[in-house]
């Protein structure tokens, strides 16, 4: 039964809420249990997220953070590409050593940061902020506040955020969680005046299996 104090807690979807350690725990397991060709947002070209990065970065010098990076190839891209200050920050330590192994040598540059991205301090601010599929897991508005002080102090003005999410018409879940689905204008409010929407593709994502996702991706410009 859930008491009264935990009825306050309790997000839209009628679940109760989950701490930063509980995605922790979350995200570990399916780390540790599942393989690359197990898990629907597996990607062996991350696009668009790297086409968009490279019409943005200002140079191969730019400052990129990867949030809720994960396993993603999307590290391994942009190495290759040139880039070379690159932070991942991801809740599962299985992820980024997956990530770290599959890279060998060369993710010795890397910064990797096994860290909730509600709690996580950053310690400088950068020039590019990616996330694909993290900030819609946030569906309580305590959550989504604290990613986007993150968000705020994390991205120099000037900067920019790459940010995929579910679109409108994209699932209503993913790995058994619940999650906020948004177009570019209910997320560009969502973040706030701080940021100017500057460009919007809408994608579709195949799945290891062959299942089609919709998703839409913004770009935002810090004033």
């Amino acid at each position: 039964m859930v008491n009264r104090a935990q009825r306050r807690l309790l997000p839209p979807s009628g679940l109760i809420a989950m701490t930063a350690s509980d995605r922790q725990s979350h995200w570990q397991t399916v780390y540790q249990t599942k393989g690359e060709q197990q898990v629907s947002w597996s990607q062996a070209d991350p696009q668009p997220s790297l086409g968009l990065i490279e019409s943005i970065a200002p140079d191969r010098d730019a400052a990129i953070i990867d949030v809720g990076g994960g396993a993603s190839r999307l590290v391994d891209a942009l190495l290759a590409s040139g880039f070379h200050d690159l932070t991942v920050l991801d809740l599962s330590e299985a992820a980024l050593a997956s990530a770290r192994e599959r890279i060998g040598a060369a993710g010795a540059a890397v910064r990797w940061i096994a860290d909730d991205a509600t709690v996580w301090q950053p310690q400088q601010a950068f020039d590019i902020w990616h996330d694909r599929a993290a900030f819609h897991f946030l569906v309580e508005e305590t959550d989504r506040m604290a990613y986007l002080d993150r968000l705020h102090r994390g991205v120099r003005a000037g900067g920019h955020a790459v940010i995929g999410t579910f679109a409108l018409d994209g699932p209503e879940k993913c790995s058994g969680l619940p999650v906020e689905r948004y177009d570019p204008a209910t997320l560009s409010r969502t973040i706030g005046p701080a940021f100017e929407l500057i460009a919007e593709v809408p994608h579709r994502h195949v799945t290891p299996w062959g299942a089609t996702q919709s998703f839409q991706f913004s770009v935002l410009r810090r004033k």
